[in-house]
């Protein structure tokens, strides 16, 4: 799948016959294995602040189907190398992408239709917050096309017999939180790097807000606030915001998260995610809970900025 990251889309199951497709991002990705910390900690971050994420959950991908499966890799400039089996980060396709089709752009027209628009100005709370030094990245979906996702309880480990080939990959591995039966890295139905064509006027749409890998500046696990990182690229998004009142309600959700949650969120990790260095973790989610404090200051630093990029604050 495109991204610096190399992720794939693999077909998963969570050990109850429900066929889970997840974007799964490996441990040894070119970006650096803290970005899978990040996806998780971000992810668990956003859906407890009640923002439109993925489900996520830990994959584990067995030796023997990566040694079967040539796809699995990681592609360098001059050379490749298998993708690291074990736990890895998925996160779950909003549908079947079989049958649904996503988008990571609409027309202005299409972009009126989105119900959920307003979850644009709780997700810059969110990317302030964390730092993500990333642009703002989502995916659009028409709400009729399966667009629930994926739920399901998170639990013990689990397993599950080998799945039916999807594609070219085909095998089996059983998961802590999901089994990798087979996958790819696109399949029929799935085209993120399109946008909708003409006739689909009336339909409404859905976002779902993804990639939350650069949270906490990547690999650095630091904090270099600057004005215009975690907004959305187009203005339009914000066309709802009217002053800071608009983004009261997820900043008082961000300064209600306790040392405790957090620390919880952290015990999901696993360690070889961070090479075992629970101390740097822990001083990352520390500074995190001192800078919530920030937000008003950030989210103004971002309407001074030369984009201008809320359009009718009053």
């Amino acid at each position: 799948m495109r991204g610096g990251a190399q992720s794939h889309l693999m077909r998963c199951t969570d050990g109850k016959d429900h066929n889970i497709y997840c974007v799964v991002k490996f441990q040894n990705n070119p970006q650096h294995s803290r970005v899978l910390v990040n996806e998780l900690l971000g992810n668990r971050i956003a859906a407890r602040m009640g923002l439109p994420v993925p489900r996520v959950e830990i994959v584990k991908v067995d030796a023997d189907l990566i040694r079967w499966t040539p796809a699995l890799c990681i592609e360098m400039p001059r050379s490749s190398t298998p993708c690291c089996p074990g736990l890895q980060f998925g996160s779950a396709h909003p549908g079947d992408p079989r049958r649904m089709t996503l988008h990571d752009f609409l027309p202005d027209e299409q972009l009126r239709e989105v119900e959920n628009i307003h979850d644009f100005a709780g997700m810059l709370v969110f990317d302030k917050w964390l730092c993500n030094t990333n642009g703002r990245q989502t995916l659009f979906f028409r709400k009729g096309e399966n667009g629930n996702g994926h739920r399901g309880p998170i639990g013990s480990p689990i397993k599950s017999p080998v799945g039916s080939p999807i594609g070219k990959m085909m095998g089996g591995a059983a998961g802590r939180r999901g089994t990798i039966s087979s996958g790819e890295s696109s399949l029929p139905g799935s085209s993120p790097g399109s946008s909708p064509g003409t006739g689909m006027e009336c339909e409404r749409y859905g976002t779902v807000m993804i990639d939350q890998g650069f949270c906490f500046n990547a690999g650095e696990w630091n904090y270099p606030d600057a004005p215009l990182r975690g907004l959305y690229a187009r203005n339009r998004v914000y066309e709802g915001v009217i002053g800071m009142e608009t983004f009261d309600p997820w900043i008082r959700r961000a300064k209600n998260f306790s040392p405790r949650v957090l620390e919880e969120f952290a015990k999901e990790v696993p360690p070889e995610w961070y090479c075992d260095d629970f101390d740097a973790l822990s001083r990352l989610l520390e500074q995190l809970l001192r800078r919530v404090h920030r937000l008003e200051e950030l989210i103004l630093d971002a309407k001074r900025s030369n984009r201008q990029p809320f359009p009718n604050w009053r």
